[in-house]
């Protein structure tokens, strides 16, 4: 089977009204029965169908209906566009249904816990909830901090393994970033102690 273009009965519709190409040539393009072709220019097919133009939607060009028209058994052929598609996705809101979003100060209180590594703002990203909630659960004067119980943000489906795993990873690197830091900066005073 070849490729068909878009709205194959609004495309025929077009080529029928504004070409003259054979019923046989459309029916091939379009991927309809030539029976079916030869009804959209008798007017008892695609009854209401509004014509759509391939060329402006790129599918064919002037030259290939041309092209065809003069020659009876030559095929239209699909133009075939190179689209890029980025894979760089929009920033999503994440959308958390409300019968988690009491669970939220739960996996906050389980990452606080389990993945003191991350940062405040690592956590809120992660469970979808602000900085003062972390923080205040942090401080442990959270306003109903007595009645946390700490839950696994995976087991709950607040984030994927994939997610936390990645947050900690980045994490990490970061704490052994400024590791690094600290220690260049102590070898750096020393050598300045030094030569005084």
């Amino acid at each position: 089977m070849n490729e068909v273009p878009l709205m194959p009965k609004a495309t025929a519709v077009w080529l029928v009204e504004n070409t003259s190409l054979s019923f046989k040539q459309i029916a091939n393009f379009c991927n309809l029965h030539e029976v079916e072709v030869q009804g959209i220019a008798d007017g008892d097919v695609a009854k209401g169908i509004k014509a759509y133009n391939p060329i402006l939607a790129g599918q064919l060009t002037r030259e290939e209906i041309q092209l065809s028209s003069d020659d009876v058994n030559r095929p239209l052929e699909l133009n075939k566009k190179v689209i890029e598609i980025s894979k760089k996705e929009k920033k999503k809101i994440k959308y958390i249904p409300l019968s988690k979003r009491q669970d939220r100060p739960d996996a906050v209180l389980w990452l606080i816990k389990n993945c003191n590594e991350l940062k405040d703002s690592q956590i809120s990203k992660l469970i979808g909830t602000t900085k003062n909630t972390v923080l205040s659960i942090r401080k442990k004067n959270y306003w109903n901090y007595n009645s946390l119980s700490a839950k696994d943000p995976v087991a709950i489906n607040l984030c994927t393994q994939l997610d936390l795993q990645n947050a900690i990873e980045k994490a990490k690197r970061k704490i052994e970033k400024e590791k690094k830091k600290k220690e260049k900066d102590i070898k750096k005073n020393e050598k300045g102690q030094e030569k005084d």
